[in-house]
């Protein structure tokens, strides 16, 4: 049986992550609060985010700002959103 949490992104039970999906006290935190949907949901956003902006993984600054954008997207906050962007509607 898979594990449940109540996710803070969707405010519903919901199946949770096999894994802390990033390292220290943040991916622990994303493990216990988050739901695999609202992960990929995650994953998409900051595809785009690396797309539009043009960012490299590999760059220390970029890392840090993707950071802070997946804590302010997964637990509320006014994450960045590339110019015209329209979130996709909820079901």
């Amino acid at each position: 049986m898979p594990r449940t949490v109540y996710c803070e992104k969707t405010k519903a039970e919901a199946e949770g992550l096999d894994y802390a999906p990033w390292p220290g006290e943040l991916g622990q935190r994303v493990f216990e609060h988050i739901s695999k949907a609202a992960w990929q949901e995650w994953l998409a956003h900051q595809t785009m985010l690396i797309n539009e902006n043009r960012l490299s993984p590999r760059d220390p600054r970029h890392r840090a700002w993707l950071e802070d954008q997946m804590e302010k997207f997964l637990f509320g906050g006014d994450y960045e959103k590339p110019a015209g962007y329209v979130p996709p509607a909820s079901s």
